[in-house]
């Protein structure tokens, strides 16, 4: 295999966090020798979830082996998990706004045809379901552990007990319909066709939308990780590698 030099489109502040994590790591367990140093294993894993690299392509470029690879990516991802904020800790961060933004995304994966449990009716494919909460601005605020792709947002998120903990708190929530009797803080627009809602009712769909509309800018951030784009991992890995890449935004958007 053929390497050559490339570059990674994450921020200085990104590698040393987790550069800074690995070492401390190392200390921790008493690793006196490592093939790769922590500044170069912290570059390993950030090319492979930024980038979505094969673990054959990056023991190629890094000159390691497969396995190695595999081992370095795999220690950092949980690393960065373990430091990702829970349910508890987004609510009372939205505690302080406005209100919050809710939606669920499909984060596709490499499936057959039968295994219906991950297959979206919605999105004609097969993934794995995530929810995410927003601030006012559309940035995010947290994401949740991954349910199989045929979970219904309005299941994913009692699963996850988002409703409840936003109820709690007092947190105004927007979301849309496919949150219709969520009830609690959750505000979903007006039920029915288009042409059978009154003026009044067309008015609050309108601004709901345009409030709601924002949750779409932390969807789209989530998904500038392109390993999310086509994940072909066991789905068992998924919700550790989307922690860790929420642990990395937080950190370096701060």
């Amino acid at each position: 295999m053929l390497a050559y030099p490339s570059g990674v489109d994450v921020s200085s502040s990104a590698l040393r966090f987790l550069t800074q994590q690995l070492r401390r790591h190392r200390r921790t367990i008493g690793s006196r020798w490592r093939r790769l140093s922590a500044g170069r294993q912290a570059l390993l894993a950030l090319a492979h979830l930024r980038v979505g690299h094969t673990y054959a392509q990056l023991a190629a470029g890094f000159g390691v082996g497969t396995t190695t690879a595999y081992r370095y990516v795999t220690e950092a991802v949980e690393l960065l998990a373990a430091l990702a904020p829970s349910l508890a800790d987004a609510v009372r961060t939205a505690s302080v706004k406005a209100f919050v933004i809710l939606d669920g995304t499909l984060l596709p994966i490499d499936r057959i045809a039968a295994d219906r449990p991950f297959c979206s009716g919605k999105h004609k494919k097969h993934g794995m379901n995530v929810q995410v909460i927003a601030d006012p601005f559309g940035r995010l605020l947290w994401v949740s552990p991954t349910l199989p792709g045929a979970a219904h947002d309005i299941k994913a998120a009692r699963t996850h007990g988002i409703i409840d903990a936003l109820e709690e708190a007092g947190v105004e929530c927007w979301a849309d319909k496919g949150y219709r009797g969520a009830n609690g803080t959750i505000r979903v627009p007006y039920w029915g066709r288009w042409e059978t809602l009154s003026a009044g009712q067309q008015a609050v769909n309108r601004s709901h939308t345009k409030i709601r509309a924002l949750v779409e800018q932390a969807m789209a951030t989530l998904k500038t990780w392109r390993l999310l784009r086509k994940l072909r991992c066991s789905t068992t890995r998924i919700t550790t590698l989307v922690q860790a890449i929420l642990t990395l935004h937080l950190t370096c958007s701060n």
